[in-house]
């Protein structure tokens, strides 16, 4: 769920300028309901379900608050925000390299080619 999250915040991140804020609302949206029907397949229980998609989505914002100042650190500060989410000590040079090639990715990429099966504009 961390690393989907991590993926979502950068998304999120690089095309908060470039793409309309109802898209960007969709697409949210979108993400935390499937995460929530998934839970629900699991079987709990509603109050269970409020409980978890709370702590998910304070996580993900702590993700995405964390994230939005990423260009700007140097690689000890970017490792330090992987270690408060990511519990793998051996192979924070490779979560490094695998999300900024990720940014790199997405500056690269539109919105709409991205998103254009799950979202209709």
């Amino acid at each position: 769920m961390i690393i989907l999250f991590i993926h979502l915040s950068f998304l999120l991140k690089n095309y908060k300028n470039k793409e309309t804020k109802k898209n960007l609302q969709n697409f949210f949206d979108y993400c935390i309901r499937q995460i929530e029907l998934s839970i629900r397949e699991v079987g709990y229980g509603d109050a269970t379900i409020n409980k978890k998609m709370k702590d998910y989505v304070n996580l993900l914002f702590s993700i995405i608050d964390k994230v939005d100042t990423w260009e700007t650190q140097n690689d000890d500060e970017k490792t330090v925000i992987l270690k408060l989410y990511i519990d793998n000590e051996e192979n924070y040079d490779f979560y490094l390299n695998y999300f900024e090639k990720y940014r790199v990715f997405l500056s690269k990429n539109t919105f709409n080619n991205l998103t254009k099966d799950i979202i209709t504009v």
